[in-house]
């Protein structure tokens, strides 16, 4: 787990140095471990290097070919590097390092720019082919590790694993009105867009090839869309297979050189993921899980029985007071707006973690594959789907979405109201669902989740927040394997009985038993909610009515006022509009204005927490 960096002069040109280093330290928190760079004419590749596998300075990158003419820097892990390893041994490949970062190496040299199909991983990987003056960009399938791109069609392209390094070369800050209406409409921004003009995220399941000649091309290697459903699969095989791919998924992300242990918040799928550790750790798992007061949002009983359960060496720890001294960290961290505040426990969480290990296994990304929302009863009751009429997919878009229908009027102004009436910001999500038309409706938005919300939203949170910990974050569900065989169940199955995730539900409850299989699910969040309408509402009015957010153009003072006083007064509820605002209020001060005290409170050092 690490950071890349770096760039490619289509026109040769050497990187200053001075630029190099200030894109180092801007991601120095994803790897505190060791820093390297390799620049020539051509390209510069850098790597801020957190250590889990093979500790030693050997596996400190950049790695270069034995000739010197390819260079390599990755910012993830390959979890099948071992076998890997063993394949091109046979070929003759020789190694000299314990580490996977050499294995992708010597892979590139025996398979050329295909080799990304061979790996298992979460990784974003950047190789340098000198022998074709050509740069290589790539990124994991599921889009667990993020890879921005700015340039491209003028003398450079820069490139890193957080745009706030690509903006310390001196790009100039331009905010891209048509993703602020696909955060409006969604409650986050789907790739390949960024809030920032000119700056694109590279989507999951992709790469760049960059050359003097070709200029920039982007393919796509591995698609989920083209995954067929088998419809006469028997829940018998589906439970064999989930549970077959959940143990070998498990297993090959306990590899690891640096002491580890796994988030446990009590809900099924981290006590899946706890309990398929259990069966391949030698010691007890360590095991990190963060309460609140709020007993609606308080699973840490049920985390203390899934510890027990499974041996678990468990350590919980209370919500820190109101959380509003991480948001502007949180929001630094990740360069974008987000709506969606349990990033400050998962903060609080990742930080915990952090004082013993540093790496950490998850079960982010069951409820995508699985159906594990509500909403998707909302719209398939009982796994339902004849119902569904016309449109059906822009209903659902909306109704998940962030604004109420018509919430746009009277709220958005001047060009960002334009470019949300103009630009289909729900788009990114319709388009998913619809590009999947051989699957039956229920796959067709979950996959379209997969690959919209997931690493636009809720990988973001994990990656971000862990690694402001310098923690890495793994997640068995997130194995391509088990994502390919999720998505040939037919997708009744996940809905049967009104119940939401029921086949792997019905899959794990022999390991997990029924009170921690069939319990009511909680969202790991804040009751933020509550707390504007009690001690935080000072902070709402000075955050959002002290003039410097209506003055921005893009939304309506006035709207806003009557927005918060209605919740305030208990008349309704807008919490995530809310708290949507307040996050793109944060980010302006942040990334905009460069106000000294918002970015004094973003990079300060929480109480207890790393840098």
């Amino acid at each position: 787990m690490c950071g890349i960096f770096g760039t490619f002069h289509f026109g040769r040109g050497a990187t200053d140095r001075a630029t190099l280093d200030a894109m180092a330290r801007s991601i120095g928190h994803r790897g505190p471990d060791a820093t390297g760079c390799f620049s020539n004419d051509d390209t510069a590749l850098g790597n801020c290097r957190l250590s889990i596998l093979d500790l030693s300075e050997a596996s400190n990158q950049p790695l270069l070919s034995d000739d010197g003419e390819v260079v390599i820097v990755q910012n993830g892990e390959i979890y099948n590097f071992i076998e890997l390893r063993e394949e091109l041994q046979q070929t003759g490949a020789r190694f000299n390092t314990s580490g996977d970062t050499e294995v992708l190496l010597r892979a590139y040299e025996h398979w050329g720019p295909e080799f990304v199909r061979r790996l298992n991983g979460m990784f974003a990987i950047a190789v340098y082919d000198g022998r074709q003056r050509t740069l290589r960009l790539y990124r994991d399938r599921l889009g667990v590790k993020p890879l921005y791109l700015a340039g491209g069609d003028g003398d450079r392209l820069w490139f890193a694993s957080e745009i706030k390094a690509i903006l310390t070369t001196g790009y100039e800050v331009r905010p891209d009105l048509a993703a602020f209406a696909q955060y409006f409409a969604l409650n986050y921004v789907p790739q390949p867009r960024t809030v920032f003009e000119g700056i694109r995220h590279l989507p999951p399941g992709c790469m760049a090839e960059i050359s003097a000649l070709g200029g920039l091309k982007i393919s796509r290697y591995w698609d989920l869309a083209t995954i067929q459903p088998r419809a006469g699969m028997s829940e018998g095989e589906a439970k064999e297979g989930i549970l077959a791919l959940l143990d070998d998924a498990t297993r090959i992300r306990m590899r690891s050189d640096a002491p580890f242990g796994a988030f446990l918040s009590g809900g099924l799928d981290s006590s899946t993921v706890v309990g398929f550790m259990s069966r391949h750790a030698r010691e007890p798992v360590r095991s990190y899980s963060i309460g609140f007061d709020d007993p609606r949002f308080d699973e840490t009983e049920y985390a203390v029985e899934a510890a027990r359960l499974f041996g678990a060496d468990h350590r919980t720890e209370q919500m820190s007071n109101d959380g509003v001294d991480r948001w502007p960290r949180f929001i630094w961290h990740c360069d974008q707006p987000h709506g969606d505040v349990s990033f400050i426990p998962t903060d609080q969480v990742s930080s915990l973690a952090a004082r013993d290990v540093k790496m950490v296994l998850t079960g982010d990304g069951g409820d995508e594959l699985f159906a594990g929302y509500e909403k998707y009863l909302n719209i398939f009751p009982n796994g339902q789907t004849d119902h569904l009429g016309p449109g059906w997919e822009e209903g659902f878009a909306r109704d998940s979405g962030l604004l109420l229908p018509g919430q746009d009027e009277g709220l958005l102004i001047g060009a960002l109201h334009e470019a949300f009436r103009d630009t289909r910001p729900h788009q990114a999500l319709t388009d998913e669902i619809r590009r999947a038309d051989h699957q039956d409706p229920i796959n067709r938005v979950l996959m379209a989740e997969t690959l919209t919300l997931l690493p636009g939203n809720n990988l973001v949170k994990p990656d971000r927040m862990a690694m402001a910990n310098s923690l890495e974050v793994r997640s068995p569900f997130l194995d391509y394997r088990l994502a390919e065989f999720a998505f040939s169940i037919p997708g009744h199955m996940k809905l049967a009985g009104g119940q939401t995730k029921a086949i792997l539900k019905d899959a794990v409850e022999p390991m997990l038993g029924r009170a921690l299989t069939r319990r009511s699910k909680q969202m790991f969040t804040v009751p933020v909610g509550e707390w504007f309408r009690q001690k935080l509402a000072g902070y709402c009015r000075e955050m959002l009515l002290d003039g410097r957010l209506g003055a921005r153009g893009l939304v309506a003072e006035s709207a806003v006022h009557d927005m918060l006083n209605a919740h305030l007064s208990g008349v309704a509820n807008h919490t995530r509009q809310l708290r949507a605002l307040i996050s793109l209020e944060i980010w302006f001060r942040l990334f905009v204005d460069r106000d000294p005290q918002s970015l004094a409170q973003a990079t300060a050092t929480p109480p207890g927490g790393a840098t």
